[in-house]
């Protein structure tokens, strides 16, 4: 039984969204993406899912992140791409055997340094801009990166592991993005080529062009949000759609429930009022748990199969919901605040469309707070 609040991961759910991803990769090989804790899941229970399902590589955005899944114990392949000049978990990395991207060269420089400090070659995946304008080099700029680097690889300082960019639209189908996106990616493989880097890997696709653009599946494919059941966008359907089942539930137990007088405001502001006599029920968990203040008055949860709207705002521990009659649901009753709709619950994704974000953020904004429990429910 839950105490307060729990996320609760299913773990099958994460193996079985692997399974489709790597049906739908082909010959590609499979990252599976467990940044920022597994968006949210949990990073180390995620990845040794992972790794039973039979994936290859993980992949995160800080050397941090790569640094805690060795000390979980995970010895694969792993790729970390985010940093800023002097970070000091550089060095360790190369040590243990993390991939690093380079996206300048000032970072293939700290790489090279790290080599040489620690006594081994570092694996590097060199970051092409295609078209994302965030990290990598963009096709004026790759020049003088591939000059260096073919020099620590000829030093015997680095293995250049991969070359990789990242779609702006790879969960558009039809985006003429993509295309131009995928003929800058060829040149600077092209560029490579040039002056002797030949990569192993050649990786572009993420979540949504699994679905969208087949044709950048390449070596590798990218596995984010599809591995947690979410969809990678609206406009390739729903979790159901894509053949996906979500692996968070998010629960919470009601901890007062009262009845309120027509006219009664509720929560700060009065935003909301009761039209006639009511019950509420209050759910511990609120803006500090992750959910969106923005949720109030405008997303329902679950209760007994039965859906009941937030009334008010949201505070940072807690929102109130309208249950109607105040016979039904009792101090202590689950509350289905979102997850895969086994309990007539709203899925992260309605929340994410209801509230005018992403999947992404309703389940990676939930907050240390709320435990994590895990399960593996039999499909």
């Amino acid at each position: 039984m839950i105490r307060r609040a729990a996320a609760v991961v299913d773990l099958s759910a994460i193996g079985a969204n692997l399974a489709r991803v790597r049906d739908l990769a082909g010959t590609a090989a499979v990252m599976a993406v467990v940044k920022a804790d597994a968006y949210g899941h949990g990073m180390a229970p995620v990845a040794r899912t992972a790794r039973r399902a039979g994936v290859e590589w993980l992949g995160v955005a800080l050397p941090s992140e790569a640094l805690a899944l060795r000390a979980h114990g995970d010895e694969g392949r792993v790729l970390a791409w985010l940093w800023s000049p002097g970070d000091p978990d550089i060095p360790a990395c190369v040590r243990a055997d993390v991939d690093l991207s380079v996206s300048s060269t000032w970072a293939l420089a700290e790489v090279v340094s790290a080599a040489q400090r620690v006594g081994r070659r570092a694996r590097i995946h060199i970051k092409v801009d295609t078209g994302l304008s965030r990290n990598g080099a963009t096709l004026d700029q790759l020049g003088p990166l591939l000059a260096q680097a073919w020099e620590a690889l000829a030093a015997g300082h680095v293995d250049i592991e991969g070359m990789w960019s990242h779609l702006a639209d790879g969960d558009t189908p039809g985006a003429a993005s993509v295309d131009a996106q995928r003929a800058r990616f060829e040149e600077a493989l092209e560029q490579a080529e040039a002056v002797g880097i030949r990569p192993r890997l050649r990786h572009l696709s993420n979540s949504g062009g699994l679905w969208a653009h087949p044709e950048c599946r390449y070596d590798l494919v990218r596995s984010g949000i599809a591995m947690y059941g979410l969809t990678p966008s609206a406009q390739l359907g729903t979790s159901e759609d894509l053949g996906l089942t979500p692996a968070m539930t998010l629960m919470a137990r009601l901890a007062h429930v009262k009845g309120i007088a027509e006219g009664t405001g509720v929560s700060y502001g009065g935003t909301w009022t009761a039209p006639a006599e009511t019950a509420v029920g209050l759910v511990p968990v609120g803006y500090a748990d992750g959910i969106p203040r923005a949720a109030g008055n405008r997303v329902q949860v679950a209760v007994a199969g039965r859906l009941h709207d937030i009334v008010g705002r949201v505070a940072m521990d807690q929102f109130v919901i309208d249950l109607g009659d105040a016979s039904l649901p009792h101090v202590g009753d689950d509350v289905h605040v979102f997850g895969p709709g086994r309990h007539g619950e709203w899925t992260a994704d309605r929340w994410a469309a209801t509230l005018d974000t992403i999947g992404y953020e309703i389940v990676t904004r939930i907050g240390a707070r709320v435990p994590r429990e895990y399960v593996e429910e039999a499909r």
